[in-house]
C-alpha cells in the first residue's frame, strides 16, 4: 500500500492510545514530574489529578521508588523466569500474600492490567478443564465493565462501545447490569435486587467459568460505583452455583477505595485477583495474577498437558518487582495517604460543588471522587463535552481527563489539602463557564 505523505498532519510518528489523531491537538510534551507536579517543556507546570491514568499513586519521580530501582539495576536487570528466580520476585509476592485475602495463595507474573486478565480467563478456563468439567466455556461480566484492550479482556467487558469494530473477534459471554450508585440513591436495592435476578437466572443454566467484576468501582465506564453489600451477595451466589468468582483490581488495588484492596473492604476473597496500574507505583509495567491454591493445585499434576503453558519475555522483571516492593512498604508505613482522602473529597465536594446545577450523582470511594455533568445529549464516554472541559482544565493548568460526561478526581497521595482544594475550585470555575 503507498502512503500519501499529504494525510499526514504531524510531524511524529508516534500514535498515540485512544485518540482521533486527525482531530486531536498535538501532545503536550512533559520533561520533569516531581510530586504531583508535572513540567512541560514551555515551562507550565499542571497538577496531575488522575495519577497519570491511575497508575503514579505516590507522586511523580519520588526518591524512595527512584533509590530501589537504582540499586536494582546495579545487581540484576532481567533474567528468564521460566525456571529461575530472584529476590526482587520472590520479596513481592510474600507482601502481596500478606496484604490479600487469606484464600489467595499463588502468584503469576506479567506485564499490565490486560495480560493480568489474559492469565485469568485461561487459568479459569483451563482449571475447569483439569478438573474434568469440560462445559465450563462461558464468563459472566457486567455492562460498562472494563478489563482491558486485548481481545480475551475485549471479551471479558464486551459491553464497552469502543469495541464495536472487534466484535467478529470475541469470544461470547453474558452481561448483567451493573447497579451503579452515588449519593443519595433512592433505587439502589432495587437495582441490586434486578442484576442478582439475572445473575442467578444465568447461573441456574450452567456452564459458566467464571464472574469478572471490578471491584466496587468501575472505571473506564465513567467511576461508576457498587455497593460493598452487593460484591457480598455476588461472592455468595458465586460459591452457591460453584463458579470461580474473578476480581480486576487493577485500577481499584493498591489503596484506590480507601483500603488497601476493595476486596478487603468489601469483606470478600475472590478465587482469582488481578493487579497491576499502582503495583510499581506507576514506575515501571508489572502485573500479577493471584489464585486460591484450589486453583493452583488443578495444576500441580505429573502429565506435561496439565501445566500453565503462558508468559510474557518480560515476567517478573527485578526492576519493576523492586520498586514494587517499595511502593508497598511507602504504602505499609503510611497508610493515612488513602485512608484519609475521602474525607477530604467530602469536605470540598460540599464547599465547592454539592449544590452546583450542573452536577448529578456525585459518588465517592476511598480516593476517587466522581459527578456527572449535565448536557442535553445522552451520557457517556463520546459525549461531546469531554474534550471541551479537558482542553479548559489545561489551560487552567490542571490535567484532568474526563470520562465523557464524567468528571472525576483520582490523585497521587502525595497532595496536598491546599492542592486537592485547588482541584475543586477549577472544577467550580469551569462549570461556571459553560
Amino acid at each position: 500500500m503507498t502512503i500519501n505523505p499529504e494525510h499526514h498532519s504531524s510531524s511524529s510518528p508516534i500514535w498515540q492510545p485512544f485518540t482521533q489523531m486527525k482531530t486531536a491537538p498535538a501532545p503536550l510534551k512533559v520533561v520533569r514530574g516531581k510530586g504531583a507536579l508535572l513540567e512541560l517543556a514551555d515551562g507550565r507546570q499542571i497538577l496531575d489529578c488522575i495519577s497519570s491514568w491511575w497508575v503514579t499513586i505516590h507522586g511523580h519521580s519520588h526518591p524512595v521508588l527512584a533509590e530501589a530501582l537504582y540499586k536494582q539495576a546495579q545487581t540484576l536487570e532481567h533474567v528468564i523466569f521460566a525456571g529461575f528466580t530472584h529476590e526482587p520476585a520472590q520479596k513481592l509476592a510474600d507482601k502481596l500474600i500478606g496484604h490479600t485475602p487469606d484464600s489467595l495463595t499463588r502468584i503469576f507474573f506479567s506485564d499490565n492490567g490486560s495480560t493480568a486478565v489474559e492469565v485469568a480467563l485461561k487459568m479459569a478456563f483451563q482449571y475447569w478443564l483439569n478438573v474434568g468439567e469440560t462445559n465450563r466455556t462461558s464468563f459472566i461480566s457486567f455492562e460498562g465493565g472494563y478489563h482491558g484492550d486485548t481481545v480475551g479482556a475485549m471479551s471479558a467487558g464486551r459491553s464497552s462501545l469502543w469495541w464495536e469494530p472487534f466484535a467478529p473477534l470475541m469470544f461470547p459471554g453474558d452481561v448483567v447490569p451493573f447497579p451503579a450508585t452515588f449519593d443519595g440513591d433512592a433505587e439502589v436495592e432495587s437495582k441490586e435486587a434486578e442484576s442478582l435476578e439475572k445473575l442467578e437466572f444465568l447461573l441456574k443454566q450452567g456452564g459458566y467459568a467464571g464472574i469478572f467484576i471490578e471491584p466496587l468501582v468501575q472505571g473506564s465506564a465513567g467511576m461508576r460505583m457498587c455497593r460493598p453489600e452487593f460484591l457480598r451477595a455476588i461472592a455468595q451466589m458465586a460459591r452457591q452455583y460453584n463458579v470461580l468468582l474473578i476480581y480486576d483490581e487493577v485500577m481499584t488495588g493498591f489503596g484506590r477505595t480507601g483500603e488497601l484492596f476493595a476486596s478487603l473492604k468489601s469483606g470478600t476473597a475472590p478465587d482469582i485477583l488481578c493487579l497491576s496500574k499502582g503495583l510499581s507505583g506507576g514506575c515501571l509495567p508489572l502485573s500479577v495474577t493471584m489464585a486460591s491454591e484450589d486453583i493452583y493445585q488443578a495444576f500441580w499434576r505429573d502429565e506435561s498437558d496439565k501445566a500453565f503453558y503462558h508468559g510474557h519475555s518480560y515476567t517478573g522483571n527485578p526492576l519493576a518487582c523492586a520498586v514494587s516492593v517499595a511502593s508497598l512498604e511507602l504504602l505499609e508505613q503510611n497508610p493515612n495517604m488513602y485512608e484519609g482522602m475521602e474525607k477530604l473529597h467530602h469536605k470540598y465536594l460540599n464547599q465547592w460543588l454539592r449544590d452546583h446545577p450542573k452536577l448529578e450523582r456525585i459518588r465517592t470511594c476511598g480516593t476517587i471522587a466522581a459527578m456527572d455533568v449535565k448536557t442535553e445529549s445522552s451520557s457517556g464516554y463520546f459525549n461531546e463535552i469531554g474534550p471541551v472541559l479537558k482542553a479548559r482544565f489545561l489551560e487552567a493548568g490542571f490535567l484532568l481527563r474526563p470520562l465523557g460526561n464524567t468528571l472525576y478526581v483520582m490523585p497521587p497521595y502525595c497532595i496536598s489539602p491546599d492542592e486537592l482544594e485547588s482541584i475543586y475550585r477549577v472544577i467550580r470555575q469551569v462549570l461556571d463557564t459553560l
